[in-house]
């Protein structure tokens, strides 16, 4: 068994940002040559591109690298980790918490685990054997990605928040944003939900701009109406679940409430 990691990058241009990201969480070197192979194949093959694809063999660093949300993300995950039967299976109910709309597909010898997958509710696209010939685990690869390609520039539905930039895309559920506000790393914005942060690169004036039902509350902040608990008038607090809080400019101030009334 080995700690291999590596990243490969697709050509990214303007486009870039509409490509899948493909993440493999597998611990075995052949393995891992086997089903990147495959992956490059099928993109050579379908004319297809990738903006990153990258090969984890320890679930910590895998989770580290997940930087966006959306059905651009793509994960291939081997069921057995270091002897551990069924930790891809808890590696994919981590990913899912975080992200809805990404593509799970477990790729293992352990066949056995298909029908265990829904007590985790991963919702995985496809169950890949490891003992296929090369040519069915060929097909079997391709079938996923092409899938997954064809759905990543499909209009997402109004219960869906997606935001893209140069360097970043992400989808989440709408109703799980509470707000955006300005990160203290240079040009990237944190986005707490009610299942916690993530940071990635943007601005909260185009964030606002994006979707009608969010509302600018301060220069740094863009919070979700739908979820505010209560208004801290005197102090110019917005309160939501799990003792999340962020400001609101006096100026702002009516306008929140307003909209906060209507919900």
């Amino acid at each position: 068994m080995t700690e291999f990691f590596s990243r490969m990058k697709g050509s990214i241009g303007s486009e870039g940002r509409n490509m899948l990201n493909i993440f493999v969480l597998e611990d075995d070197f052949l393995q891992q040559t086997r089903i990147e192979t495959a992956i490059k194949k099928c993109m050579t093959d379908h004319h297809l591109k990738y903006k990153y694809l990258e090969v984890f063999g320890k679930p910590t660093q895998l989770l580290e690298a997940i930087k966006e949300t959306g059905n651009h993300q793509f994960f291939f995950l081997d069921i057995e980790i270091k002897g551990e039967e069924k930790k891809g299976m808890e590696i994919a109910r981590e990913i899912r918490e975080k992200d809805p709309s990404a593509s799970i597909v477990f790729v293992t010898t352990h066949s056995e685990f298909m029908p265990v997958t829904y007590r985790y509710r991963v919702s995985a696209l496809d169950f890949i054997d490891k003992g296929l010939n090369d040519q069915d685990y060929q097909e079997a690869i391709s079938s996923v990605l092409i899938h997954a390609a064809e759905n990543v520039n499909k209009t997402i539905g109004e219960d869906s928040f997606s935001f893209k930039s140069e360097h970043s895309q992400i989808q989440v559920p709408f109703s799980d944003i509470l707000y955006f506000e300005t990160s203290s790393t240079v040009h990237k914005v944190v986005l707490t939900t009610k299942k916690g942060h993530m940071e990635f690169y943007g601005k909260v004036s185009d964030i606002a701009k994006t979707d009608k039902r969010l509302y600018q509350s301060h220069r740094a902040y863009v919070v979700n109406p739908e979820n505010v608990v209560r208004i801290d008038k005197a102090n110019h607090i917005v309160y939501f679940e799990n003792n999340e809080s962020c400001f609101v400019s006096r100026l702002k101030l009516k306008g929140l409430v307003e909209k906060v009334d209507k919900k």
